[in-house]
């Protein structure tokens, strides 16, 4: 509980602090990059405070319960589910976001080749439903 203390303004300011930078027009660009790259060092001090506390800190009172055995075994299984997950949803959203917009200009110049281009649009949103089946599948290891 004390790493989510700890993690929630390292989350919150830079997200409000984003929010004012990208209303001030040009150097936006460098304070959101330096806000992403804070976030980012807190976002691996958290992990690290949350590696570290163990098992034993998972069952307060010295009574197991299943969310602490799950992440006291089976920790990595579970972040390797994450990280399949968290990775194939930002790969299909810059996929998405190119195609997208590639299909929009060509049915804006040739309506009739809208058919073929939502079949590459779906091709490419199909790569967050394979990382999906990948984590459903480490979590049902774990």
């Amino acid at each position: 509980m004390t790493a989510w203390l700890i993690g929630l303004p390292l989350i919150a300011v830079p997200a409000v602090t984003a929010g004012l930078a990208a209303r001030r027009g040009r150097r936006a660009g460098y304070v959101l990059a330096g806000l992403g790259a804070l976030l980012l060092i807190g976002a691996v001090v958290l992990l690290a405070v949350a590696a570290s506390a163990g098992p034993a800190a998972a069952a307060a009172g010295g009574t197991a319960t299943v969310a602490g055995t799950a992440a006291g075994g089976n920790s990595a299984a579970l972040l390797g589910a994450a990280i399949a997950v968290a990775g194939s949803t930002i790969g299909a959203g810059i996929a998405v976001a190119y195609t997208g917009a590639a299909a929009l200009a060509v049915m804006s110049e040739r309506p009739e080749l809208f058919g073929r281009a939502m079949v590459i649009v779906g091709l490419a949103e199909g790569i967050a439903i394979y990382g999906l089946i990948i984590g459903i599948i480490l979590i049902g290891k774990s």
